[in-house]
């Protein structure tokens, strides 16, 4: 075995991808992200111990989640970029081990090889790689309940940039990141880990909830809003991923100059921000889910831009036209730097590009409307409780998450149209494209379908799930009728989980599978505290959630 990633949703035989990723990583990139991994433990290890001898280092944070971020799938698949993120750890590591030698010498006599290891000059990182991977552990359930933090950490670690981006960051997230890390380098108890991993979950909660004050504070609270889906005569950037930071910046640079930006997969919810809303040359949303971008971006004629994660392998038919930012990364495509000091990042490249394209083929025409963030719910909650207690809204479902390629995934399609016409389904994430564009109808003018956003606006919907249970006077989540039917592939996901884990939400279903990383130990510690269970036969599934199993 020359790599072993099992962190997503699609691994190969819902086990393991040990040759090739199915994602399109190939083994060297996989063994340098473990790599990375190992060397941002060594981080946190010489980062707590300062911090522990009075020089707190907020670098230090943000290091290791740039460095988590750039490791989650289909984020960055670039060899170089992951191996300069390693020598810039180890030489920020080995700053800071100095100074604190100097202040206990007896401190380093007993380091983890993580804090200690040092790649000599020419050295082939791979070799190292290699030694610390995910199978370096050889015992199962330790192993699923390390690997089930570092997944969760990941997930945090990107909503933790997305604040830090907008000038948004809180120093309890870094400490528990680096004790979180720093954990998984320990010999713990099971129920020290477990603890770990819970702990995680209200972490997740506490980065969710700054990620939406960030965006809201900067760019105004989301709106209900129409989202035309269809395409204008002018040349046209598309842009995808997470990062509103960059697509402020895109529509400011791009204002004036003929040439129209449009939204794709996560971006869509750009939308409903208020501050976007003024940019005439904001035109639409152009296709649908992340792993439809191999067809669409080659339709779409003009330049992309990736912001993070989901990345696909690059065709050649739009490589010319393709380019990444921030943590995203693919070998032989364009990438916009990083902005400086007060200044915007530069995307001249794109728009000059884009003035030479055609205009956007039509993929369809139509509307999308979202919006649904938590003040819009809660704005009509009068009406959405009413309509509950009169019966006109028997259940809510939430099927939040992501989206992937595999068939299974119809199971979401057929449970929203299986559901009966007195449900809310409530979603936020790539997942929505399941079922966004069906005609559901609506419940009294409530929409059947109400998008709160991108999946960090899962926190949104834990928000609307707790102002419900105050409006009814429950002591609990659990006891509103309200369901959970969650679609998962990537980290950000398992971060979400774990932050419902926290809020004590029970009887989550999640598919299509229930996660590789797992053990079958952990599983039934999920299972036996938080009813988790999953997906099944569509029918049988949705007969369980009317009658609140």
């Amino acid at each position: 075995m020359s790599m072993f990633c099992f962190q997503c949703q699609e691994t190969a035989k819902n086990q393991g991808c040990t040759v090739r990723g199915v994602c399109g990583k190939q083994e060297p990139t996989a063994n340098l992200q473990d790599l990375l991994i190992h060397t941002l433990k060594g981080l946190a290890i010489a980062g707590k111990k300062a911090d522990e001898l009075g020089r707190y280092d907020r670098e230090v944070g943000r290091t290791i989640i740039r460095g988590l971020f750039a490791t989650i799938t289909n984020a960055n698949f670039d060899d170089a970029v992951i191996s300069r993120l390693i020598l810039e750890a180890v030489a920020q590591r080995d700053t800071l081990r100095k100074e604190c030698e100097a202040k206990d010498a007896t401190w380093a006599q007993k380091l983890h090889d993580a804090a200690t290891w040092a790649p000599k000059k020419g050295e082939d990182l791979q070799v190292k790689a290699l030694l610390v991977g995910i199978p370096s552990e050889p015992n199962e359930d330790v192993r699923s309940l390390q690997q089930l933090l570092i997944i969760g950490l990941k997930g945090i670690a990107a909503y933790a940039d997305h604040a830090l981006v907008l000038g948004y960051e809180d120093d309890a997230i870094y400490r528990f990141i680096v004790d979180g890390l720093i954990s998984t380098t320990q010999k713990l108890s099971v129920d020290e880990m477990v603890g770990m991993v819970l702990k995680a979950g209200e972490i997740a909660v506490t980065t969710m909830a700054l990620l939406d004050k960030a965006n809201t504070e900067t760019y105004g609270s989301p709106e209900i809003t129409k989202v035309s889906t269809g395409v204008r005569r002018n040349p046209g950037i598309l842009i995808s991923g997470h990062d509103l930071k960059d697509m402020d910046e895109l529509l400011q640079q791009t204002e004036g100059t003929g040439v129209d930006v449009y939204t794709h997969g996560e971006m869509l919810p750009c939308h409903y921000y208020p501050a976007f809303k003024k940019y005439k040359h904001l035109a639409g949303n152009y296709g649908g889910s992340w792993w439809l971008q191999d067809k669409e971006f080659a339709s779409f004629n003009g330049p992309i831009l990736l912001t993070t994660n989901c990345i696909i392998p690059v065709k050649d038919s739009y490589k010319d036209r393709f380019y990444t930012t921030g943590m995203a990364g693919w070998p032989g495509t364009k990438h916009i730097p990083d902005r400086k000091p007060r200044k915007q990042k530069d995307f001249s490249p794109l728009i000059a590009q884009a003035k030479k394209c055609a205009p956007p083929q039509e993929l369809e025409n139509g509307e999308i409307v979202g919006g649904f963030a938590h003040n819009q719910v809660m704005a009509v909650a009068g009406k959405v409780v009413e309509a509950v207690k009169s019966g006109a809204i028997k259940r809510f479902v939430v099927m939040a998450g992501c989206d992937g390629r595999q068939k299974s995934r119809n199971y979401f399609t057929e449970v929203a149209e299986a559901l009966p016409k007195d449900t809310i389904i409530l979603t936020a994430g790539c997942a929505k494209y399941r079922y966004n564009k069906l005609d559901l109808g609506d419940i009294g003018g409530i929409p059947r379908v109400l998008d709160a956003g991108q999946c960090n606006d899962s926190y949104s919907l834990a928000v609307i799930a707790l102002k419900l249970k105050e409006a009814f006077g429950l002591e609990s989540i659990n006891d509103l009728p309200l369901s959970f039917d969650i679609a998962w592939y990537e980290q950000k996901a398992v971060a979400v989980l774990l932050a419902l884990l926290h809020l004590g939400v029970k009887g989550i279903r999640l598919g299509p599978t229930l996660p590789a990383f797992l053990s079958p130990a952990v599983a039934k510690v999920l299972v036996d505290n938080f009813d988790i269970k999953p997906t099944g036969e569509v029918q049988a599934d949705v007969e369980a959630m009317m009658a609140g199993k």
